[in-house]
């Protein structure tokens, strides 16, 4: 692969050209050209990317990767899994060539194909070691086979054409691989918030998407946030914003990023033409973008001191996940609530939801949601059938501690975790923060001291009080009868059978010996009738009045029969709510706009 010419006009010291080489074969050809080298010159690619905290090793990705001076082939070591040495002659560039292979749709990594191509550049820019302060700059080239296409990026524009190809530049190492790249015919539609421009690209949209519709919310939610943080007279630290969107059949997910975010939705998740409802799959794709815009400050700014400067080599360890992504969970949908995009209804069932998801896991009484943070890289994104006995997620938990917070500073009616997250931002400067750090503004705005709350509910696993600090708002907690796979403590799968994929601890199920995998074929019953079972919501139907019954179950192709209690265990803690408006206007004063 001969290296590219480069133009001294807007090439840095440290520059990537990156082709769509062949789209088919789902591959990118990267130059890297390094305009002085060490002699020994390091390179490597990321083993993971900030906001996803797994090692995903990113290098078994590259291939065919060469490097030359003046032409002249230049040896290359390989010194472990994402490192490789460079021997360099003093006085030329250093001109890498390599190949990607982009076969990963997620928001984490690549994509390239015949209609659309995305990338992070922790997936396709060799760090160049001891000049990850320097400028670089990134050019994306425009084949013949990408006709029609666009470019969008947070990157700054150095020269660049109007679909946006060409080439963009970054300060340094970080920003460039914190600014994904789209590529493709995608939807496009721009708007101001607060002064601030904004771009919003959607890939892969039905023909009956409202693109105004989505475009209106997301301007609500940008205003709504950047007056949350700054007040009337707002001045955000991001002069520019966009929101890449790839919709697929069936998806969920997004990632947060300095000035931009890329995200997943399923395609009947997008508002639809002449539709004037606003169904459950686009609230939840409303409250996506609302989450990953808020970590424009939290987290991406103001952030775990341990990420003050992200290691790209291995884990990044911090016990604060469950305030980064906790508590910009408890905002995501409040401010939904408080732009006018939710009503009080709706947003208490979503705030149940999460309750519920709580109580139902075990794992809540044997992790504390900071000892959940920091096992984020081998428990969270590992998940088996173990996860909800042995784990809590600190998104849910996070989010309901930033909940109790709220209420409970909001009962005192000093201050409210609103000015407490402003009051973060400042002390920190928009920059790392600890722990300390919280406490200290809770107890300057407050007047008292929270460590033995945060103690308790962060970095202990007794349950949250709920019910009592909802009850001082003007809601209440109902007790709900739970539904068969919650009385019998078992997640099953319903295709074409039923099948456990998760028996929860201390559960009916558990008792009567059922394993994960388990294909459950049947029940007897004490009358001597014998049923197949396709449902789980059968049982009853089958069962009638009994209190106990045999289950027929299959495991490692071997016909078993399991003594099942139907009969609800006694002194059981009560695993699902219903949250309901009792006071409205106490819960007004929490929950209606500010």
């Amino acid at each position: 692969m001969p290296a590219a010419p480069r133009s001294p006009s807007s090439a840095g010291p440290v520059h990537y050209r990156v082709e769509a080489a062949d789209p088919h074969a789902h591959l990118y050809a990267v130059t890297l050209t390094v305009a002085a080298p060490a002699a020994r010159q390091e390179l490597s690619l990321p083993v993971w990317i900030p906001g996803s905290y797994l090692v995903r090793e990113f290098s078994k990705n590259l291939q065919s990767l060469r490097a030359t001076q003046n032409g002249e082939p230049v040896a290359l070591k390989q010194l472990d899994k994402h490192r490789w040495q460079a021997q360099c002659k003093k006085g030329s560039p250093l001109v890498l060539t390599y190949q990607v292979v982009a076969y990963d749709t997620s928001v984490r990594t690549a994509w390239l194909d015949a209609s659309r191509g995305f990338f992070n550049g922790t997936s396709l820019c060799l760090r160049v070691h001891g000049q990850e302060s320097a400028a670089h700059t990134l050019e994306v080239v425009r084949t013949p086979a990408l006709s029609g296409w666009s470019v969008a990026t947070g990157l700054a524009p150095a020269k660049v054409t109007r679909q946006g190809f060409g080439t963009y530049r970054a300060a340094d190492y970080d920003e460039l691989v914190d600014c994904p790249v789209e590529m493709g015919p995608f939807w496009s539609a721009r708007f101001t918030a607060c002064g601030v421009p904004h771009r919003l690209v959607v890939a892969g949209a039905a023909p009956s998407f409202d693109g105004e519709r989505l475009v209106a919310d997301t301007r609500r939610i940008c205003e709504e946030l950047i007056r949350f943080w700054h007040g009337p007279s707002p001045k955000p630290p991001h002069g520019s914003y966009v929101f890449m969107l790839n919709v697929v059949d069936d998806g969920y997910g997004g990632l947060e990023h300095r000035n931009s975010t890329a995200l997943i939705c399923g395609r009947r998740d997008l508002p639809r033409q002449g539709e004037a409802r606003t169904p459950e799959g686009y609230t939840t794709l409303l409250g996506l973008i609302s989450h990953e815009y808020f970590h424009t400050w939290n987290v991406k700014r103001l952030r775990p001191s341990e990420f003050a400067r992200y290691d790209y080599g291995q884990e990044n360890y911090t016990e604060l996940l469950w305030f980064f992504e906790g508590f910009t969970s408890y905002y995501d949908d409040l401010l939904l609530r408080r732009c006018g995009l939710l009503d009080d209804a709706a947003y208490l069932r979503l705030l149940t939801k999460a309750a519920n998801q709580v109580l139902q896991t075990p794992g809540r009484h044997v992790q504390s949601v900071a000892e959940a943070s920091f096992d984020a890289w081998i428990k969270y994104y590992r998940q088996d059938e173990n996860t909800p006995n042995a784990t809590v997620s600190y998104y849910t938990k996070g989010s309901l501690v930033a909940l109790c917070l709220d209420l409970a500073l909001r009962r005192e009616g000093r201050t409210t975790l609103d000015a407490v997250m402003r009051g973060l931002w400042q002390r920190c400067a928009g920059g790392p923060m600890k722990e300390a750090d919280l406490l200290q503004v809770l107890k300057s705005l407050s007047g008292r001291d929270w460590s033995r709350e945060i103690a308790a509910w962060a970095h202990g696993t007794q349950d949250l009080p709920l019910a009592e600090l909802l009850a001082a708002h003007g809601v209440t907690l109902h007790e709900e009868a739970p539904q068969w796979a919650q009385r019998l403590g078992l997640r099953v799968g319903e295709s074409g059978g039923l099948q456990a994929k998760v028996v929860l601890r201390g559960g009916l199920a558990e008792k009567a010996g059922f394993m994960a995998g388990d294909e459950w074929l049947g029940v007897e019953t004490p009358e001597g009738g014998a049923w197949r079972l396709t449902k789980l919501e059968d049982l009853p139907l089958y069962a009638g009045s009994a209190t106990q019954v045999t289950a027929l179950v299959a495991r490692d192709r071997r016909l078993m029969r399991l003594t099942l209690d139907l009969q609800p265990q006694p002194g059981r803690a009560a695993d699902t709510v219903r949250l309901a408006v009792t006071d409205a206007a106490a819960a007004a004063r929490w929950l209606a706009p500010q």
